[in-house]
């Protein structure tokens, strides 16, 4: 497909939809790496620093739905703009934020616009680009907006090097203002024309069953000896959402019609995306903790190293749509998930003392497959539904994306866990709890707290194996 095909107004709405979503994809990797920083800056204890990143997480993953139906009944541009709004204003607010605990507030009312901005964002390709064209725009716009994913570690590391921990924040505010200022002169307006009132009802009970569920799983993560206290927010999450799908079969103006899930291809689209999210989320946590605890890596060559993967991936993504035409989606997603999941393999078989070239493959076949994955999977579930639901299409696929990666880290983190408990080094009971913590200190990012209780503890080198 020629560029020449797609018009300036057409190209800006892209470039719109992209700044709004690398914005969001850059603010789940670029506070990792920042918070030991944070911590030194606002004394900010271990259990804060971890709020630190779930009160964003938590609201964008339980009202990402609402946010795309908010976007079909009252305006996509509208809600979109709204969100690019609130985004751009807690992020600055998060940038001054005098302490730890007006930052996590500041984090969840960013989350908050996230959610609004996110559905939209993917939303408003289908009524700009006809359908010739609009497997392009969604490869343009899951390279550009996957960068952000990618760049959150570089970034972080350079502003770091350079300022403090508020830049991170800050950076979203230029980028913010821009896509404000675009999507307000370039985005044009649709919506449902069939749209009912907001089924209020059914908004509470689907945010709550995925906030209970993604707060359990994130818990998880951090935790996994609290399995226990999280079973009632697992329950919770059980009733709320069979609630919410007996009262969308009841009412005759559903949030959600459970119709669409008939659709095979959508379905299908969905559990996908859950999948390769939760492969993908639970892969990077460990990516970054492995460079720095066990090779001893800063966070600016670490983050550099990320390089090897968004290359691939940014040249892949951004020839979705020829791919696409060329060899059909579905084949597109089959080659790029098994290329994904061989770059995982590649990276399982790296040791302590492996050199950063033989994780070169790896990075670059993790990058490619999900280059060519993931921008097929979203066309498939664009496409798989009328253009006037597109604010729900897009609202249930970015779900599918956050509670696959919240589902991913925790179980991957128990894996982690039981693997280095029952290595050689940490078969007494001490050196049984310290393995969990260091392992769910990794999982959730908090690397230089990993690394410092590994120091303290002075293991040895069949631990750091482990």
């Amino acid at each position: 497909m020629s560029d020449s095909a797609v018009t300036r107004r057409q190209l800006w709405t892209l470039a719109a939809a992209s700044f709004a979503q690398f914005m969001i994809q850059l603010e789940v990797t670029i506070v990792n790496v920042t918070l030991p920083s944070i911590q030194r800056a606002l004394s900010a204890g271990p259990s804060r620093l971890v709020w630190i990143v779930d009160a964003y997480v938590l609201p964008l993953a339980s009202l990402t739905l609402v946010g795309g139906t908010l976007g079909d009944r009252y305006g996509r541009k509208r809600v979109f703009l709204v969100g690019f709004v609130a985004f751009t204003l807690f992020s600055a607010g998060c940038a001054l934020s005098p302490d730890d605990q007006v930052l996590v507030v500041f984090r969840a009312l960013q989350g908050v616009g996230a959610a609004l901005m996110a559905p939209s964002s993917l939303s408003i390709l289908p009524h700009a680009f006809p359908p010739l064209t609009r497997p392009w725009a969604i490869g343009m716009w899951s390279m550009l907006s996957g960068l952000g994913f990618g760049m959150g570690p570089v970034l972080a590391g350079l502003l770091l090097r350079v300022a403090g921990w508020s830049a991170i924040f800050w950076v979203n505010v230029p980028i913010g203002i821009a896509g404000a200022l675009l999507t307000a002169r370039f985005v044009d307006e649709s919506r449902n024309p069939h749209a009912r009132r907001l089924d209020l009802a059914g908004a509470a009970l689907v945010s709550g069953a995925l906030f209970c569920l993604t707060f359990a799983l994130v818990r998880l993560g951090h935790h996994a000896e609290a399995a226990g206290a999280v079973a009632p927010f697992l329950g919770v999450a059980f009733v709320l959402g069979v609630a919410f799908l007996v009262r969308e079969a009841r009412t005759p103006a559903p949030m959600l019609p459970l119709g669409f899930f008939r659709q095979r291809a959508f379905r299908t689209a969905n559990v996908a995306f859950a999948l390769a999210y939760a492969a993908l989320a639970a892969t990077l946590f460990f990516v970054s903790p492995y460079f720095q605890n066990v090779l001893g890596w800063g966070p600016l060559e670490t983050g550099l190293s990320w390089l090897a993967m968004n290359v691939p991936f940014l040249t892949v993504a951004s020839r979705a749509g020829r791919l696409q035409a060329r060899f059909g989606a579905r084949r597109v997603v089959v080659a790029g998930l098994a290329a994904g999941g061989t770059g995982i393999l590649l990276f399982a078989r790296l040791g302590t003392d492996s050199a950063w070239l033989q994780a070169l493959p790896a990075y670059a076949l993790f990058g490619a497959g999900y280059g060519a994955a993931v921008p097929a999977v979203s066309a498939i579930a664009m496409g798989a539904l009328e253009v006037h639901h597109a604010g729900v299409a897009s609202g249930v696929l970015n779900a599918s994306r956050q509670v696959g990666a919240a589902v991913g880290l925790p179980a991957l983190g128990a894996l982690g866990a039981a693997a280095v408990s029952g290595a050689e080094g940490w078969s007494d009971p001490a050196k049984f709890v310290l393995a969990m913590r260091v392992a769910l200190l990794a999982a959730g990012g908090l690397v230089l707290a990993a690394a410092l209780l590994t120091a303290l503890e002075r293991v040895d080198e069949s631990a750091r194996e482990a």
